[in-house]
C-alpha cells in the first residue's frame, strides 16, 4: 500500500555557515500536505491558496478504477501534489514562507514549526465562528459577486465533468466495436482463399484500434485533473469570501458595542432614559443610584469608549489593507484560470481531433486492404 508521496527539491538559495544543506529527496504523506495547505490558509487569509488534489477519485468514468491505491490514481494524484507545490513556490507571497520552505528542506521538524506558530488555535476560533450563525449587515457587493461566481464555476466544472464522462463511455464503446470488426474481419479470412490476407489485415488495423482506446482515455484524465483543480479551487474563492464576511461582522459588532456605550454613558450622564433597559426597571424599583456611583461607572464606560474607539479603527484599517490584498490577489488568479483553463480545452480539443484522425486513417488503412484483395 503506498502511503508516501516522493518530493524532489534542489535548494536554488545559498546556504548560511553552519546551515545544513537540503536534501535532494523527501517522503510526505497526503495528510501533511493537508497539514501544510492549512496553515497557509489560516496564516493568509486573503490569498486564494491553491487547492490540494483529490484524496479520493471523484467523477471517475465508470471503466476505469476508481481504488485510491491503483497505481493511475496515485501516480495522477502525485501529479497533481507536484502541482500543488510549484503554484504555492510560484506564489509572490507564499513562496516566501518558511515553513513552506522547510516543508521542502527538511525531512523533520517542520511540523514542530507549525505547531509553534499556533496557527491551530486560529483555525479552531476561526472555523467557530464560520460556523456560527451571523448576517453582514453591509456586506461587499464585490465579495457578494465573487461567492456567487465561484458557487456558478463550480456547478458548470461539476457539470462537465460529467458530460466528460459520459462522451468518454461512448468513445469507449465506439473504439471496442471496432474490436468486433477485427474478430469478424479475422474468422471471415479463414474461410477465404483469394480475400483472407486482405481481410486479416483490415481486422489487425481495427484491433489495433480498438486496443489504443484505454490509453486514451487515461490521458483524457489528465486533462479532468485539469479541470479538478479549479472545480476545488471555486472552493478556495468562497473560503477569502467567508473570512472577509467574519472580519465585517466583528466590525460591524464592534461599532454597535461602542453606540451601545455611549448610549449608556450619555444616559447616566443626563439623567435621562431614550430605551427600555432592565438596569432602568430596576433603578425604579430599588433606588436610585448615588452621584459617586453614576459617577464610577461614568469612567469606566469612558475608559471602554477609548478602547473601542481603538478597537474600531485597527479593525477598519485592518479590513482595508485585507479587501486591498485580497483584491489583488483574486485578480491574480483570474489571470492565472483563464490562462489555465484556455489551454487545457485547446489541449483537449487537440486530443479529440487526434483521435478521430486516427479513426479516419484506421479506415484509410482498411480501405487499401479491400482494395488489394
Amino acid at each position: 500500500m503506498l502511503k508516501f508521496v516522493v518530493l524532489s527539491f534542489r535548494a536554488v538559495e545559498s546556504q548560511s555557515e553552519g546551515q545544513c544543506a537540503p536534501v535532494d529527496s523527501l517522503w510526505r504523506r497526503y495528510s501533511e500536505f493537508e497539514l501544510l495547505r492549512n496553515y497557509l490558509s489560516v496564516t493568509y487569509p486573503h490569498i486564494v491558496v491553491p487547492p490540494l488534489p483529490e484524496k479520493r477519485a471523484e467523477f471517475v468514468w465508470h471503466k476505469l478504477s476508481a481504488d485510491n491505491m491503483d497505481p493511475d490514481f496515485v501516480e495522477r494524484r502525485r501529479i497533481g501534489l507536484e502541482n500543488f507545490l510549484l503554484r504555492v513556490a510560484s506564489h509572490p507571497v507564499l513562496c516566501q514562507d518558511k515553513i513552506f520552505y522547510s516543508f521542502l528542506t527538511q525531512e523533520g521538524g517542520w511540523k514542530e514549526m507549525v505547531n509553534e506558530t499556533g496557527f491551530q488555535l486560529k483555525a479552531d476560533s476561526r472555523l467557530k465562528a464560520l460556523n456560527a450563525t451571523f448576517r453582514v449587515k453591509n456586506p461587499d457587493k464585490r465579495f457578494t459577486e465573487l461567492k456567487h461566481y465561484s458557487d456558478e464555476l463550480q456547478s458548470v466544472i461539476s457539470h462537465l465533468l460529467r458530460v466528460r464522462a459520459r462522451v468518454a463511455d461512448r468513445l469507449y464503446g465506439v473504439y471496442k466495436v471496432h474490436g468486433n470488426y477485427g474478430r469478424v474481419f479475422s474468422e471471415w479470412s479463414a474461410i477465404e482463399k483469394e480475400m483472407g490476407d486482405g481481410l486479416q489485415s483490415a481486422g489487425h488495423h481495427m484491433d489495433v484500434y480498438a486496443a489504443s482506446i484505454d490509453d486514451i482515455l487515461e490521458e483524457e484524465e489528465h486533462y479532468a485533473d485539469q479541470l479538478k483543480e479549479y472545480l476545488f479551487y471555486a472552493e478556495a474563492l468562497r473560503a477569502v469570501c467567508r473570512k472577509h464576511e467574519l472580519m465585517q461582522y466583528d466590525l460591524e459588532m464592534a461599532a454597535q458595542d461602542l453606540t451601545s456605550k455611549k448610549q449608556q454613558c450619555e444616559e447616566l450622564a443626563t439623567g435621562t432614559v431614550r430605551t427600555f433597559s432592565l438596569k432602568g426597571m430596576t433603578s425604579k424599583l430599588f433606588g436610585q443610584e448615588t452621584p459617586e456611583q453614576r459617577e464610577a461607572k461614568i469612567k469606566v464606560l469612558e475608559e471602554q469608549i477609548q478602547e473601542g474607539e481603538e478597537q474600531l479603527k485597527s479593525k477598519n484599517l485592518e479590513g482595508r489593507d485585507f479587501v486591498k490584498s485580497a483584491w489583488a490577489d483574486i485578480e491574480r488568479f483570474k489571470e492565472q484560470k483563464n490562462h489555465d483553463l484556455k489551454e487545457a480545452l485547446i489541449s483537449y480539443a487537440v486530443m479529440q481531433i487526434s483521435m478521430c484522425k486516427k479513426g479516419i486513417q484506421v479506415w484509410t488503412n482498411a480501405k487499401e486492404c479491400f482494395s488489394k484483395m
